[in-house]
């Protein structure tokens, strides 16, 4: 019998189990896992290096359906984005300020009805004269009420306007998952350290960070975000992940010693300001230039990837 273990028979041994035994233990591991204690640095590792091995076996094998009881593919996944849930931030998963779909608090209540018809989203945020100062958000349910006639059609949009939540950038994902289950919100404003709009986030996003997309028929096809052209040339969205462009393109266009996440990002650090259409910029690490094709002023949107040159004596050597 392990240390610790209740013992056969006694009901009072199981009330209180020793947290130096096996379900003390693990119990004690999990929450450290759930909630960032440094006793969960063992148990985090023994989960990653148990995935790594298991992914590591010949691909022949891992191809077949997974034994009985065993954990498929997509599960292995999940529990991986589990273990790293705990260390992203709010502003790490966020929708960009510059993507937010929002409603000025004047507006009138069919220009609420037409913004929910074209954007298709469930919540819309409502701010007062810039996107700085979001009073609250209207829950397309509650236009509904007034499109069936169950409530008068308003004067304004303001009595349909709920409290959302207000979070610092930096607050961790998981924190903000308990929160917003235990007050039943399903969306988040997020605010830069100036109290400023950072960006916004819901509840789909942060359970999506788990188990993946999570696409409705209504949502659009996802497009590419990194395109192959002739002569070695990359239209890409500026969106695409600096990662997903080391892998795909150059591992050298990942270097930067900034905390640039993105193709945007990096057009933004090299120019010094938002970029124009129509300007090239070299990153020197890569010798890869970036030629932007839009921006809306605020941040660049598309870009073309020009290849290094390459000299006649190097090609020579």
């Amino acid at each position: 019998m392990a240390e610790g273990s209740p013992k056969e028979g006694s009901r009072e041994s199981t009330k209180e189990p020793d947290s130096s035994g096996h379900e003390g233990g693990l119990w004690s591991g999990l929450k450290s896992l759930l909630f960032g204690e440094e006793e969960a640095h063992s148990l985090r590792k023994e989960l990653e290096e148990a995935l790594d091995e298991y992914d590591g076996e010949d691909e022949g094998e891992r191809s077949a359906p997974p034994a009985k009881g065993d954990l498929s593919a997509i599960e292995r996944q999940m529990v991986r984005n589990l273990l790293h849930f705990s260390e992203r931030t709010v502003d790490d998963v966020a929708l960009p300020r510059a993507d937010i779909v929002a409603i000025e608090e004047k507006a009138s209540f069919e220009e609420l009805a037409a913004l929910f018809a074209e954007a298709g989203h469930s919540r819309v945020p409502v701010y007062r004269e810039t996107l700085d100062t979001i009073v609250g958000m209207v829950h397309i349910r509650d236009a509904f009420a007034v499109l069936a006639g169950k409530v008068p059609v308003p004067d304004s949009i303001a009595p349909l306007i709920r409290q959302p939540l207000y979070v610092p950038e930096s607050m961790g994902a998981l924190d903000l998952l308990a929160e917003m289950r235990a007050k039943r919100t399903h969306l988040a404003i997020v605010l830069d350290e100036y109290s400023g709009t950072e960006g916004l986030l819901t509840f789909e996003d942060l359970v999506e960070e788990i188990v993946g997309e999570v696409e409705d028929e209504h949502d659009d096809a996802p497009e590419a975000m990194l395109i192959p052209l002739d002569d070695g040339l990359w239209e890409a969205d500026a969106r695409a992940e600096l990662d997903d462009v080391a892998e795909e393109i150059d591992a050298k266009l990942g270097d930067i010693e900034e905390d640039v996440d993105t193709l945007g990002g990096l057009a933004f650090v090299i120019a010094g300001r938002v970029p124009e259409p129509g300007e090239i910029l070299e990153h020197e690490e890569s010798g890869w230039k970036l030629e932007i094709l839009d921006s809306d002023g605020r941040r660049v949107t598309r870009l073309r990837l020009h290849p290094p040159v390459v000299r006649e004596d190097e090609g020579d050597e």
